[in-house]
């Protein structure tokens, strides 16, 4: 890894467990500070708990696929007799695998709902996907994150589910800015001020063993009025009411 090369002061990183993980491996001394990595660094062996990290990794984790069942939520409050789930699955993403096991079915259940996923690992895959026969067709989607292939790709699955006339929700607010129909996820921007904490008590020397990882204090939901209106989705008023951002 190049920045270790170069021995510099610390390592601030905005990517997925992967490149935190890469980073850790490259490294036990230099202090790395993660930007709102979204699996649970204590289930991913990157830190040793969240009071007291250990190691040389500190900084936001935003947990954000923990939030799969408030995703399931919203989207059900939204989208009138919503009961199957359609659910985009990268399996080469060690996070999102966990998600998929271990969270959604537990949501899902308790809010009546049954999903089902859909395999993608390949950008050809995404069309595959969304091409299934009408009596199997879900009545939402829901697009977990982490991992290149979904982020890279959020308007095409965007502009898929718009065609397919198929409600999403996602955990990026890019996705719903692209057309998406509503993201709910932490608020980036916060998150990524808090790191400047973080840094600064790294060069003024503590370590990162000893500053406790912190989790977000802000989320945000994003709700597309343009996308509910082209699928003839009517949002009610209560969830509408409690949008961050409503794009019309």
């Amino acid at each position: 890894m190049e920045l270790v090369r170069l021995k510099v002061d610390v390592i601030v990183l905005a990517g997925g467990y992967n490149v935190i993980l890469a980073a850790k491996n490259a490294t036990q001394t230099i202090p790395i500070v993660m930007a709102g990595e979204g699996l649970d660094p204590v289930k991913g062996g990157i830190v040793e708990s969240l009071a007291r990290p250990g190691g040389n990794v500190t900084g936001i984790t935003n947990l954000s696929r923990a939030l799969g069942g408030k995703r399931l939520e919203l989207l059900k409050e939204a989208v009138n007799k919503l009961a199957r789930v359609a659910v985009l699955h990268d399996p080469d993403i060690p996070g999102t695998s966990r998600e998929l096991k271990e969270d959604l079915p537990v949501a899902a259940r308790a809010l009546g709902l049954t999903v089902r996923y859909w395999e993608v690992r390949a950008a050809g895959d995404f069309e595959r996907a969304f091409a299934v026969p009408n009596k199997e067709r879900p009545d939402g989607l829901y697009v977990p994150g982490g991992g290149t292939l979904i982020s890279t790709n959020l308007k095409r699955i965007a502009n898929l589910a718009l065609t397919s006339r198929l409600p999403s929700v996602y955990q990026s607010r890019e996705a719903a800015d692209v057309g998406g129909l509503m993201s709910y996820g932490a608020d980036l921007a916060d998150s990524y001020r808090r790191v400047v904490y973080f840094v600064d008590r790294v060069l003024k020397g503590a370590k990162p063993a000893d500053l406790p990882v912190e989790q977000p204090t802000k989320f945000e939901l994003v709700i597309n009025l343009k996308t509910a209106k082209q699928i003839g989705v009517t949002i009610p008023p209560n969830v509408l009411a409690r949008a961050d951002k409503v794009i019309k």
